[in-house]
Protein backbone atom coordinates (compact mmCIF):
# COMPACT_ATOMS: atom_id res chain seq x y z
CA UNK A 1 0.00 0.00 0.00
CA UNK A 2 1.15 3.52 -0.72
CA UNK A 3 0.62 4.73 2.85
CA UNK A 4 2.81 1.89 4.12
CA UNK A 5 5.62 3.02 1.81
CA UNK A 6 5.24 6.61 2.99
CA UNK A 7 5.36 5.51 6.65
CA UNK A 8 8.45 3.38 5.97
CA UNK A 9 10.22 6.33 4.34
CA UNK A 10 9.28 8.62 7.23
CA UNK A 11 10.50 6.05 9.77
CA UNK A 12 13.87 5.71 8.01
CA UNK A 13 14.57 9.38 7.27
CA UNK A 14 15.71 12.08 9.67
CA UNK A 15 15.02 14.91 7.23
CA UNK A 16 11.80 15.70 5.43
CA UNK A 17 10.55 18.53 3.22
CA UNK A 18 6.85 19.30 2.86
CA UNK A 19 5.43 21.85 0.42
CA UNK A 20 1.83 22.50 1.48
CA UNK A 21 1.23 25.18 -1.14
CA UNK A 22 -0.86 23.10 -3.57
CA UNK A 23 -4.36 23.24 -2.12
CA UNK A 24 -6.34 24.21 -5.21
CA UNK A 25 -9.50 22.36 -6.09
CA UNK A 26 -8.40 19.61 -8.45
CA UNK A 27 -10.93 16.82 -8.20
CA UNK A 28 -13.84 17.02 -10.58
CA UNK A 29 -16.81 16.72 -10.15
CA UNK A 30 -16.49 16.85 -6.34
CA UNK A 31 -14.56 20.13 -6.17
CA UNK A 32 -12.12 18.84 -3.55
CA UNK A 33 -8.41 19.58 -3.19
CA UNK A 34 -5.82 16.83 -2.74
CA UNK A 35 -4.25 16.94 0.71
CA UNK A 36 -1.53 14.30 0.41
CA UNK A 37 1.25 16.67 1.49
CA UNK A 38 -0.51 17.84 4.67
CA UNK A 39 -1.27 14.18 5.50
CA UNK A 40 2.39 13.20 5.02
CA UNK A 41 3.45 16.19 7.12
CA UNK A 42 1.08 15.05 9.87
CA UNK A 43 2.55 11.54 9.81
CA UNK A 44 6.06 13.00 9.98
CA UNK A 45 5.21 15.31 12.91
CA UNK A 46 3.58 12.37 14.71
CA UNK A 47 6.67 10.22 14.16
CA UNK A 48 8.85 13.02 15.46
CA UNK A 49 6.71 13.51 18.53
CA UNK A 50 6.02 9.92 19.52
CA UNK A 51 8.80 7.89 17.94
CA UNK A 52 11.69 7.61 20.40
CA UNK A 53 14.85 8.31 18.36
CA UNK A 54 12.53 10.02 15.88
CA UNK A 55 12.50 13.08 18.12
CA UNK A 56 15.71 14.10 16.31
CA UNK A 57 13.85 14.31 13.00
CA UNK A 58 13.89 17.70 11.25
CA UNK A 59 11.48 18.98 8.66
CA UNK A 60 11.14 21.98 6.42
CA UNK A 61 7.62 23.17 5.66
CA UNK A 62 7.12 25.37 2.61
CA UNK A 63 4.11 27.37 1.51
CA UNK A 64 3.60 29.94 -1.21
CA UNK A 65 2.90 32.90 1.10
CA UNK A 66 3.70 33.66 4.73
CA UNK A 67 0.93 32.55 7.11
CA UNK A 68 -1.33 31.30 4.27
CA UNK A 69 -1.33 27.82 5.85
CA UNK A 70 -3.27 29.26 8.83
CA UNK A 71 -6.43 29.28 6.70
CA UNK A 72 -6.50 25.51 6.13
CA UNK A 73 -4.00 23.78 8.48
CA UNK A 74 -3.71 26.11 11.46
CA UNK A 75 -2.63 23.39 13.88
CA UNK A 76 0.92 23.50 12.48
CA UNK A 77 1.38 27.02 13.82
CA UNK A 78 4.64 27.21 15.74
CA UNK A 79 6.56 25.24 13.12
CA UNK A 80 9.22 27.06 11.11
CA UNK A 81 7.30 27.54 7.85
CA UNK A 82 9.09 29.22 4.95
CA UNK A 83 7.53 30.98 1.98
CA UNK A 84 8.75 30.40 -1.57
CA UNK A 85 6.27 32.81 -3.22
CA UNK A 86 5.57 30.23 -5.96
CA UNK A 87 9.11 30.74 -7.24
CA UNK A 88 11.13 27.58 -7.99
CA UNK A 89 14.29 29.65 -7.57
CA UNK A 90 13.25 30.74 -4.06
CA UNK A 91 12.14 27.20 -3.18
CA UNK A 92 15.59 25.91 -4.15
CA UNK A 93 17.24 28.57 -2.00
CA UNK A 94 14.98 27.81 0.99
CA UNK A 95 15.72 24.07 0.76
CA UNK A 96 19.45 24.65 0.28
CA UNK A 97 19.68 27.02 3.24
CA UNK A 98 17.74 24.59 5.44
CA UNK A 99 19.95 21.66 4.44
CA UNK A 100 23.08 23.75 5.02
CA UNK A 101 21.93 24.49 8.57
CA UNK A 102 21.65 20.77 9.45
CA UNK A 103 24.22 19.60 12.01
CA UNK A 104 27.31 17.92 10.60
CA UNK A 105 26.59 18.70 6.96
CA UNK A 106 29.34 19.48 4.45
CA UNK A 107 29.25 22.74 2.54
CA UNK A 108 26.50 22.92 -0.07
CA UNK A 109 26.79 25.23 -3.09
CA UNK A 110 24.75 28.43 -2.86
CA UNK A 111 21.19 28.74 -4.07
CA UNK A 112 22.19 30.76 -7.14
CA UNK A 113 24.67 28.06 -8.22
CA UNK A 114 22.12 25.27 -7.72
CA UNK A 115 19.57 27.28 -9.73
CA UNK A 116 22.04 27.71 -12.62
CA UNK A 117 22.83 23.98 -12.64
CA UNK A 118 19.12 23.15 -12.53
CA UNK A 119 18.40 25.44 -15.50
CA UNK A 120 21.32 23.90 -17.40
CA UNK A 121 19.96 20.41 -16.77
CA UNK A 122 16.48 21.49 -17.90
CA UNK A 123 17.92 22.85 -21.17
CA UNK A 124 19.88 19.65 -21.79
CA UNK A 125 17.13 17.24 -20.72
CA UNK A 126 15.50 16.71 -24.14
CA UNK A 127 18.82 15.65 -25.70
CA UNK A 128 19.83 13.55 -22.68
CA UNK A 129 16.49 11.73 -22.74
CA UNK A 130 16.66 11.04 -26.45
CA UNK A 131 20.23 9.73 -26.09
CA UNK A 132 18.85 7.26 -23.53
CA UNK A 133 16.10 6.22 -25.99
CA UNK A 134 13.45 7.91 -23.85
CA UNK A 135 10.71 10.30 -24.92
CA UNK A 136 11.32 13.54 -22.96
CA UNK A 137 7.54 14.10 -22.77
CA UNK A 138 6.85 10.67 -21.24
CA UNK A 139 9.53 10.21 -18.57
CA UNK A 140 8.57 8.22 -15.53
CA UNK A 141 9.86 9.40 -12.17
CA UNK A 142 12.44 6.60 -12.16
CA UNK A 143 13.61 7.54 -15.69
CA UNK A 144 13.90 11.19 -14.68
CA UNK A 145 15.75 10.31 -11.47
CA UNK A 146 18.26 8.17 -13.35
CA UNK A 147 18.87 10.95 -15.88
CA UNK A 148 19.47 13.41 -13.03
CA UNK A 149 21.88 11.06 -11.27
CA UNK A 150 23.86 10.44 -14.47
CA UNK A 151 23.91 14.15 -15.30
CA UNK A 152 25.15 15.07 -11.83
CA UNK A 153 27.98 12.52 -12.07
CA UNK A 154 29.14 14.19 -15.29
CA UNK A 155 28.75 17.78 -14.02
CA UNK A 156 30.29 17.86 -10.55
Amino acid sequence: MRIDNICKLIRECNYSIHDVSRTEVADQPYQLPRFNMPLELGIFLGAKRFGGRSSQKRCLILDRAPYRYQRYISDIAGQDIRSHENSPRKAIRRVRDWLQSAPGKAAIPGGAMIWRKYRQFQRELPVIAEEADLDPEELTFIDYLQLVINWLKEHR
